[in-house]
Order: structure tokens, then sequence, then C-alpha cells
């Protein structure tokens, strides 16, 4: 049952729709269905509404409800597997752009947040903003020392508006769980968390100017990627001061040729700092559209971009990380097997798939796009292809993966409005090879085991008490759940490797000590008795490292 709290909002919700001539949204949800006898009297039509498209329509409906609507609409344009193509394309036009409130107000939240009156805070604060959203809006001002900046500042009362608003989208994600057919598959109720989590996130300005400050530390050299400076001291929850930036919006395709930029070098750049946030940092801009991404203009001979706004930031568990990893090698190498393998051993399908079909139905989506020449072929599209054709087999949304489907589909569209020719496969592939190879090297594992060794050797002592206690419970079938043979198969296979584990961590760290202790004080032996402790300690790590399930 809908909480009685949020009816006057859905009838608002219903009424916007109705007015926008969204009947048949009305239409399909069964709480708005007796709306339609009332029609007349809850909404009047908007101006030309007969003459816009049905996603222009949606669009402008969601920008008339709010915040939390847009930022719906922006996660749904992601969803193609789901969203028509035609709505998708008009809630990808999303912009979140609204009046900006009285620069008095955002100088008093400005000194009551930092506790200083603004002359002393700054020697120069512009009430008239920059640039105004929904959460918040940005003015220009300038330190004591002359140095240009930005300051960000949430909107009067924005807190209780996405309360209430979230609370509204939770009822509809309900409702959505209890009527839509494939609910369980395409899980409301988690992607709602998703937009939840998204607008707590944008609530708090010190946790963006702390991701600021990750994005900048991740590209320190800033070579390919330039990152404003927080400026820590005039930053609170509600308020973010940041270094002031200039340069070209990376749509704005004839000021980038005015000021002599090398488009193709930059479009390229751009798919390589993605998969380098993605796979080697874990740590992505998930808001990347061109607003947001700049071009810098006074770098003629190493063009590179200059990131903004970081409200939103990507992460993904480490496991789905690997498992994406390998799934986008296996589509650059059109390895169709592999890619049915990795999607059940993920977990996004269920084990009973029949592997040959799911291969089979794989091959049928990506061959024709192999027949054009890869600088046309679309990767986006292309993964959203697979997602449709995947929902057949029973395919289980990962929500996490929304904001980087939403980020591959913005990177992809800067790249081609900068070099329409670029090739995204070949600049991807050797990218994303060596990220791996780095990442899974023996250098990068013994730097881990060095990390958790520690706590490895603390644990030691308790592991066979810990396993002999597990016996004894099953024996006595306390823990039945154990009992099965196929479990305990799995339990007994476990232990072993995590002793295997235990055991080559301290073989392979006797032998690098070793190594190092011979080239260190027994140089007169040369070089090869500790090269070869050495390569030893690390094939003994690399035999006893675990891997991915």
């Amino acid at each position: 049952m809908t909480p009685l709290r949020v009816v006057p909002r859905l009838l608002r919700v219903a009424s916007v729709l109705l007015a926008w001539r969204l009947d048949e949204l009305v239409d399909a949800a069964h709480l708005f269905r007796p709306l339609k006898l009332l029609r007349l009297l809850l909404a009047r039509p908007r101006p030309n509404v007969a003459s816009l498209s049905r996603g222009e329509r949606l669009r402008r409906a969601l920008t008339e409800l709010g915040p939390i609507f847009v930022k719906a609409g922006q996660v749904l344009s992601t969803r193609r597997d789901l969203v028509p193509a035609d709505i998708a394309d008009e809630l990808s036009l999303l912009q979140d752009q609204v009046a900006p409130f009285p620069g008095s107000e955002a100088r008093a939240i400005v000194e009551q947040e930092l506790r200083l009156p603004i002359g002393r805070l700054y020697a120069r604060f512009d009430e008239t903003p920059l640039a105004s959203a929904s959460i918040a809006q940005v003015h220009a001002a300038t330190l004591a020392d002359g140095r240009e900046v930005v300051v960000k500042v949430l909107r009067p009362g924005i807190d209780a508006q996405i309360a209430r608003d979230v609370k509204l989208l939770r009822s509809l994600g309900e409702l959505a769980r209890r009527w839509h057919p494939n609910a369980d598959k395409i899980r409301p109720l988690d992607v709602v968390a998703e937009v939840e989590k998204m607008l707590e996130n944008e609530l708090d300005l010190q946790r963006e100017g702390a991701s600021a400050s990750l994005l900048k530390r991740n590209f320190a050299s800033g070579v390919d990627l330039y990152v404003p400076e927080v400026h820590w001291e005039l930053t609170s929850a509600r308020v973010l001061t940041l270094e002031r930036v200039h340069g070209i919006s990376s749509d704005d395709i004839a000021a980038i040729d005015a000021a002599g930029l090398d488009r193709k070098a930059l479009a390229a750049k751009g798919v390589r700092v993605f998969y380098e946030q993605v796979f080697r940092d874990n740590f992505f801009h998930a808001d990347a559209h061109p607003g947001n991404i700049w071009v810098d203009p006074s770098r003629l001979d190493e063009p590179r971009f200059i990131a903004l706004d970081f409200g939103i930031m990507g992460s993904l568990p480490e496991a789905d990380q690997y498992w994406l990893a390998q799934n986008f090698i296996a589509l650059f190498e059109r390895d169709y097997a592999r890619i049915a393998q990795l999607h059940v051993a993920a977990g996004w399908m269920p084990s009973t798939v029949r592997l040959d079909e799911l291969e089979a139905a794989v091959r049928t989506v990506c061959e024709p796009y192999f027949t054009r020449p890869l600088s046309q072929i679309s990767l986006a599209e292309l993964v959203v292809k697979l997602f449709q054709t995947a929902r057949r087999f029973e395919l289980t949304l990962q929500p996490q993966l929304i904001l980087l489907q939403k980020t591959l589909l913005n990177i992809e569209g800067v790249g081609r409005m900068l070099d329409p020719e670029i090739d995204i496969w070949a600049v991807a592939h050797p990218v994303l090879k060596r990220i791996l190879r780095q990442r899974y090297s023996p250098l990068r594992t013994l730097r881990d085991v060095r990390k958790r060794l520690p706590e490895w050797l603390h644990h030691a002592p308790e592991f066979p008490e810990l396993v002999r206690d597990a016996l004894r419970e099953i024996g006595r079938g306390e823990r039945r759940e154990l009992a099965d043979s196929v479990t305990l198969k799995l339990a007994l296979d476990n232990a072993r490797r995590q002793h295997r584990t235990l055991a080559c961590s301290l073989l392979g760290s006797t032998l690098l000590i070793g190594a190092a202790l011979l080239w260190t004080l027994a140089p007169q032996h040369g070089i090869w008795p500790p090269l070869g402790a050495g390569f030893a300690g690390l094939l003994v790590f690399a035999i006893g490292w675990p891997r991915p399930r």
C-alpha cells in the first residue's frame, strides 16, 4: 500500500504526465488508471504538445517534475536495453538547469557554513551565479592572494525536497516491482537505491571535494586530464571552493578548431582516460557529458581534458571489475564462447543457462557489426544490443553497472564528436590489455601479498582449530548446511587453497628476503644467485596466489 503522505505528490506526477499527454504511461500504472476519468480536471494540455514527439514530451515532463525525476531520466537514458531508442535519445538531453536562487542567500549560506564574514573569506564574491542547477549553484570569487576560484553552494531547503521525492520514487519502484512483468530482472527498487545514493552523494559537497582530490591524485601528471585544486579551508558539507579553470566545452567543435587543437589526438586520449579510470584506478567520473568535460585551449602540443563537477563518481566491486574487463577483452577478440562463460561465472546469469545457446545468441548480435570497418562500430551500441539479447537468458541487472553504462555512452559520444572516424576498438583494446598486465603482474601480486601477509600470519595459528571445530559441528549435525557432500567438498577445497596460499606466501617471502640479503651482503657471488632466488620467490607467489573464481 502506498503511504498516504506521498499520495498528493503522486497526483502531481499524474497531473504533469497527463498535461504532456503521456497517457500511455498513466494507463500502464495501475494506481493512475482511475485518474483517466478526471484527466480534464487534473491538467490542461501544455501549448503545442501535439506537435512534440513522445520522447520530447517525457523529457519536458521530467524537467517540470523536478531534480530527482531529471536524475531518474538521466539514468533511464543509459538503459537502452529497456527504453525505446527514441525515448533514450531524448532523455540523454536532460539538462539540470533551473532558475537561480538569490545571491544574497548564497552569501548567507557561505558565511553560516564557514563561520566568517564573506569579506574575510574571499577578496571578492560575485553574487550573480555563473551557473545554476537543481541541487546547487556556482559563484565566481577571488582569494586574498589574487587566485580565482569558484564557490559551489547547495540550494536552500534542497535536502527536504529530495527526501520527499525519494519517498515518492520508492513508492513508484514498489509499484513497478509488483506489477511489471520483468521486475525480477529490472530490479526497480535497486535502481531507485542507485538514484538515491547518487543524490545523497551530490548533497555532500565535502564528499565531492574528496572525489576531486582523489581524481587529481590519480592523474597527478596532468598530461591527459587536469582536475581543479580543492581549497579545503573554504569547503564544508554545503560549500565547495575549487580553483577556477578556463576551457572549451568538448562539444564546441568550432572553438576547438579555432584554437588549433588536434581533435583526433583528443578523441583517442578521451577513450584512454576512460579505461584508465575504470580499470586502472577503479574510480571514474560518472557524469562525463560535454558540459563537465572541457578541453584546455592552452595546450597545443599536448592537448588535454579538464574535468568538472565531481558529484557523481563511480567505482565497481573488485569482482565485477575483473569480470567486466575480461568481457571487454573477449568482445574485442570476438571470443563469443568466453563471453558466455564469463556471464555465467560472474553470476550475472543462472548456471542453468545453456552456454552453447548463449554463445550462438552473442555471435548473432556481434557478427553483423564486424562486417563494418572498425571505425564505424559503436561499442556503446553493441553493449546495449548484448544486454537486450541477454535479457532472454534471464540476465539479472547489476545496478552498480548503471553508472558505467552511462559513462561509456557519454565518452563514446564525446569521442565521436571530436573525431567521427575514431576507431574506438583500436584505441581501447591495447590500453585495457596493458592495464590488466600491470594489475595482475608478479610485482603487483607481491605488493598485495606484503600488505596482507601480517594479517594472514596473525590468524594462521587459529586456522587448524577453526577447521577442527567446524568438523566437530558437522559431525554432531549442528551445521547441516555443510553436511551435503558437494558443499563439504567446496569447503575443503577452499581450506586447501588457503593453506597453499599461506605456505607459498611464507616460502616466497623467505626466498625474496634471501635474494635481498645475498645482493646486499654477498655481492662477490655476482648477480645470478640473488636473481635466481628472487625469481623463484615470485614463481612460488604465482603458484600460491588465489585465482578468481
